[in-house]
């Protein structure tokens, strides 16, 4: 870390006054794309003469591409949480505990970490296109040999392996988005973009429990691999390069060399992109992946990325994450085991909560954050964007409270929806305030900070697996969640520090520059 910062220190053109200059210029487009979009005359960033700027692309082609990429999203955390409805039909078939075999899950939840990090470095090199391409392609593959593994350890390899290659779409949405929307249009992309991906942990094991009710686990695996197969077939047909090189263009339209209209699809130029073989052969504008990968370790050292993601964003979704994991254990249970005896149709059904809290949440973000740039961001700067944070942590806090007394009282199962609902909406709305506010300081490198959200994000689901339910049977459920409603307050410190010196953070430790 510290050798990182002195990398910076040495860098003569970053002065304090030259950066601030940077950062006012930026702050004061965004804030004149937020005021005077209404009659169409500004936009922010301004893009260029092609036809082929994404940003240039029809409403449309945007959102078709768009479309390509959620399925992937979706699928991400939906394929790792599939499998915690299949836990009590696995553990006598290998001769385990339930317990035991629940640990299956944590390998690939850990592996989205690597994989994310991994992809953030092939995509600026080589394309966006190609690496959701492989990651759906791979995901699918390891999917199948899940299906038919023959025993707990080959199973949780392929699960392992499902974690890794499946990690992609969470991270590069975010540059997705850059690419081809405005300023004042990201917000609410990246609130339907989030919303994906964390709707798809209760969506997926809601459809897994109902067909459990007619065909053994394997099938259901099968029934999985085929939703990855209509995830790739999309990509195939809708996907399209975003990745554009600014850089060169902006000398060719000094010479007024770039002009017509955008180049006709081609069946080979199209499959060339997909697998990376374009990619591959384009080298002007595009760094190396060990240049990223530099810049990666680079943007961690920035308190201003640090402090929102592994001090706030891995606790707010920590617990997220431990309740998907283990709501089977508390619910399935008959009652004189201090469960509440659901049958499959109940868990199911009981999923329902955290996609309702997910989807009200995504309704809120979708104009709360724009209020809050149009109102406060020509006075605070993009630090506006975090005091979308505070509604979203209260709900949170007591969601945790709720879901943490109705255990422990064993009040209705009602208590559990809400509270989970209330949890569920406190992770959505955070992603989304803190994603902006990354987005709009380092719109250069959206892929990079997406690595980081995606990292801390499933660290923290790693490590609970291994002790929410061993903390709940040591302590009772009131005190382990009330006190995991603590951490979640607790961590919202990080973003008042954030909000108060923000802005000379960024000052005095600026981004490293984009090559691309």
């Amino acid at each position: 870390m510290a050798d990182v910062q002195a990398q910076v220190a040495k860098e003569p053109s970053h002065s304090h006054e030259a950066v601030e200059a940077k950062n006012a210029d930026r702050e004061s487009e965004s804030i004149t794309s937020q005021q005077g979009r209404a009659d169409g005359t500004v936009l922010s960033p301004v893009p260029s003469t092609s036809p082929d700027d994404p940003l240039n692309w029809s409403w449309a082609k945007k959102h078709t591409v768009l479309l390509a990429l959620i399925p992937g999203c979706l699928l991400t955390d939906w394929t790792l949480t599939w499998g915690t409805t299949v836990f009590q039909l696995q553990a006598p078939e290998w001769g385990m505990t339930i317990e035991a075999v629940a640990q299956s899950v944590s390998p690939g939840i850990f592996m989205q970490g690597p994989g994310g990090l991994l992809a953030v470095p092939l995509c600026q090199r080589y394309g966006r296109l190609p690496v959701i391409f492989w990651s759906q392609l791979l995901s699918l593959a390891f999917t199948i040999g899940a299906t038919f593994a023959p025993d707990y350890a080959s199973f949780t390899a392929m699960r392992t392996l499902q974690g890794f290659f499946g990690a992609p779409p969470q991270v590069i949405g975010m540059s997705i988005i850059h690419d081809m929307f405005f300023f004042h249009e990201r917000a609410r992309k990246i609130n339907i973009w989030a919303a994906s991906f964390l709707i798809g942990p209760y969506l997926g094991p809601l459809i897994s429990s109902l067909l459990l009710l007619r065909i053994g686990w394997r099938p259901d695996f099968g029934v999985l691999a085929g939703f990855y197969a209509f995830s790739l077939l999309l990509v195939i047909l809708f996907g399209d390069e975003t990745l554009f090189d600014r850089t060169n263009l902006e000398k060719l339209e000094g010479k007024g060399a770039v002009t017509g209209t955008r180049r006709p699809f081609s069946l080979s130029r199209h499959i060339s992109l997909l697998v990376g073989i374009e990619g591959f052969r384009t080298r002007a504008g595009r760094p190396t992946v060990w240049t990223v990968f530099k810049d990666q370790l680079i943007l961690l050292a920035r308190p201003y990325v640090f402090l929102p993601t592994a001090l706030f964003v891995m606790p707010i979704t920590m617990w997220t994450i431990g309740v998907v994991s283990t709501i089977s254990q508390f619910v399935l249970p008959p009652a004189d085991h201090g469960g509440y005896g659901f049958s499959l149709v109940a868990l199911a059904m009981l999923y329902w909560a955290p996609m309702v809290g997910t989807l009200v949440a995504e309704a809120w973000g979708h104009w709360f954050n724009d209020f809050l740039a149009r109102k406060y961001m020509a006075r605070y700067g993009f630090e506006s964007r975090l005091t979308a944070v505070y509604p979203a942590v209260l709900l949170g806090v007591g969601g945790l409270i709720l879901f943490g007394q109705t255990l422990d009282k064993h009040l209705s199962w009602v208590g559990l929806a809400f509270g989970w609902g209330m949890l569920c909406f406190c992770t959505l709305a955070n992603m989304t305030a803190i994603s902006a506010y990354l987005l709009d300081c380092l719109p250069d490198h959206a892929a990079l900070t997406g690595a980081w959200l995606n990292f801390w994000r499933v660290i923290g689901g790693f490590s609970v697996v291994y002790f929410q339910l061993q903390w709940v049977h040591l302590n009772g459920p009131a005190l382990s969640f009330g006190m995991q409603a603590v951490v979640i307050a607790g961590a919202s410190i990080a973003i008042v520090v954030t909000q108060i010196y923000g802005r000379q953070w960024r000052a005095r430790f600026p981004a490293p520059v984009a090559e691309n």
